[in-house]
């Protein structure tokens, strides 16, 4: 109870050294932030966290990188009016690969939850979703705040 209470003033304090520091310096502290809150909220045993966390770090990890190569794809087609020069084949081509892309985050989606399935009930995982979304409305809003 009392970590819920102290939780939102050590994410705010954390998060306030965050952005005064490199690209993999910041990500590896949200990272850290990250972990606190969703082990606090979804509330896991020590038990659940040491089988939760090697499936979560596996997942997300993959859907960093299948994210990074879907934007680098979309960067590299879509720079000034590089749609309008394409061919109708190269247009499908890179349709092609932004579908596949999608359906690879879709599925890689659907075995994180089969595995989560083996570890974590059914509340939990659900508990898991709304803390990811938490932290990440609550990081995005921290950094609109810092563009004022």
């Amino acid at each position: 109870m009392i970590t819920k209470r102290i939780f939102p003033f050590l994410f705010l304090l954390m998060s306030a050294t965050i952005f005064g520091q490199g690209f993999k310096e910041k990500r590896e502290q949200i990272k850290q932030l990250k972990v606190a809150f969703i082990t606090t909220e979804v509330g896991l045993t020590t038990e659940e966290a040491t089988k939760f966390w090697p499936i979560y770090n596996t997942f997300d990890e993959r859907q960093f990188e299948l994210r990074h190569k879907k934007m680098r794809v979309f960067q590299s087609n879509m720079n000034d009016g590089a749609i309008d020069k394409m061919s109708e084949k190269e247009a499908l081509v890179f349709l092609n690969q932004m579908e596949n892309t999608e359906e690879e985050l879709f599925n890689l989606k659907l075995k994180f939850i089969a595995d989560l399935k083996t570890v974590l009930s059914p509340t939990k995982i659900l508990k898991l979703k709304k803390a990811e979304d938490d932290f990440n409305r609550k990081l995005l809003r921290q950094m609109k705040d810092r563009g004022r």
